[in-house]
C-alpha cells in the first residue's frame, strides 16, 4: 500500500482512520463515508479509531496506544479531528467546530455566530446565524462547509468560489438581497458614458420614473433610459421600477399615445418595436448587458471580499 493511501485520503493527511458508529465501517475521513454511505456520519460520536500503521484498533486518542504513532500534528478531541498538514487550525467553541487560518486572525461574532476575520471586527453588518444556512448559488451547507465562504458587505454569506463565478458572468447582486457584492464605481462610470452617447428617441425624453436603488435603498425620479436608471442619492444602477411613494404629488409622465397602465414591459416593447434608434448612437454593437459582464468580469477582486470564513471540519 502506497505511503500516500496508506496515510490519509484526498481530504485529509492522518495515520488513522475512523470507526463509524452508524454503521461499524472504517473511512479515513467523514467526507470519505459521506460519499459512500446513504448516511451521515456525525464524527463527534466516533469513539473509536484504527491505526494505520499497526492496525490496533483503540479508543479515540492522539497517539497510537501500541506503536506510539502521532494520528496527526492537529488532534481536536472534542471534534475527532486528525490532520497531519498545518493549516493553523483552531477549535472555535462558539462554532462548535474546528477550523483554519489561525485563532488570532479570526474572532467569533456571536449574533452570526460564526468565525469572521478581525478586519471585519466592528467593521461588518450582523446577521443573525448568518452561516447557518445553504450558499445561495450551489445549495451546500455553510455553516460546515469545507470551502471558504465569501462575506459581502450586505452580509450573506456565499462560497467565495461561487461569488467568483458569479461575477464571471456580470452578476454582481447579492442573490438574496439583490444590493452590489463590490465596489461597483467604475462599472457605473463606464454605464455613464454609454448613456451619455446614446440619446432617447425625443417622445422619450421626458418621460419620468420611479425608482428604488437596491444598494442605498433610496428612491428616486429619474428619466427613462434604456440602457439603466440610475440613483439619485447614490449614483448606482443597481435599481428596479416602482410605484409612485404613498402621498408623493405629481405622477409618471407618459410616453405618447400610452395609457396611465403602460408597464416597464410595455414601454420596452414600444422601445423594440416601434422606434428606431440609430446604431451609430450607441458606443459599441455589444449589447448593454454584454457589456455589463464584461465590466464587471474585469473588475479587479483580490480585495473585494470583506472577510473569508473556512472551515476544517
Amino acid at each position: 500500500m502506497s505511503e500516500a493511501k496508506k496515510y490519509g485520503c484526498e481530504h485529509y493527511k492522518r495515520k488513522c482512520a475512523l470507526i463509524a458508529p452508524c454503521c461499524g465501517k472504517t473511512y479515513t475521513c467523514r467526507v470519505c463515508h459521506d460519499d459512500e454511505e446513504d448516511h451521515e456520519l456525525i464524527r463527534k460520536n466516533v469513539n473509536r479509531v484504527h491505526c494505520l500503521t499497526c492496525d490496533k484498533v483503540q479508543q479515540v486518542q492522539d497517539s497510537c496506544e501500541d506503536c506510539g504513532t502521532k494520528f496527526g500534528q492537529y488532534f481536536c478531541e472534542i471534534c475527532r479531528l486528525y490532520d497531519d498538514v498545518d493549516k493553523q487550525q483552531f477549535h472555535c467553541d462558539g462554532c462548535g467546530l474546528c477550523r483554519i487560518g489561525g485563532r488570532e486572525n479570526f474572532f467569533h461574532c456571536d449574533v452570526c455566530d460564526v468565525c469572521l476575520s478581525v478586519v471585519m471586527k466592528d467593521n461588518h453588518k450582523c446577521i443573525e446565524k448568518a452561516s447557518h444556512s445553504n450558499c445561495p448559488v450551489c445549495l451546500e451547507n455553510l455553516h460546515t462547509s469545507r470551502k471558504a465562504a465569501h462575506i459581502p458587505p450586505c452580509g450573506h454569506l456565499i462560497h467565495h468560489k461561487c461569488f467568483k463565478d458569479m461575477l464571471k458572468t456580470g452578476n454582481y447582486a447579492c442573490p438574496i438581497c439583490g444590493q452590489s457584492m463590490l465596489d461597483m464605481k467604475e462599472v457605473w462610470q463606464n454605464v455613464d458614458e454609454e448613456v451619455s452617447q446614446c440619446p432617447m428617441p425625443e417622445e422619450y425624453r421626458d418621460y419620468y420614473v420611479q425608482i428604488l436603488c437596491k444598494d442605498c435603498h433610496e428612491e428616486s425620479r429619474v428619466l427613462f433610459h434604456v440602457l439603466g436608471l440610475k440613483c439619485q442619492q447614490c449614483g448606482s444602477y443597481n435599481t428596479c421600477r416602482t410605484q409612485e411613494p404613498e402621498g408623493a404629488n405629481g405622477s409618471e409622465s407618459m410616453p405618447p399615445e400610452a395609457s396611465s397602465s403602460t408597464t416597464q414591459d410595455t414601454v420596452e416593447t414600444a422601445m423594440n418595436e416601434e422606434t428606431e434608434i440609430d446604431p451609430s448612437a450607441t458606443p459599441n454593437s455589444s449589447s448593454s448587458a454584454t457589456n455589463l459582464n464584461e465590466l464587471v468580469s474585469d473588475l479587479d477582486i483580490t480585495e473585494a471580499p470583506m472577510g473569508n470564513v473556512h472551515s476544517n471540519s
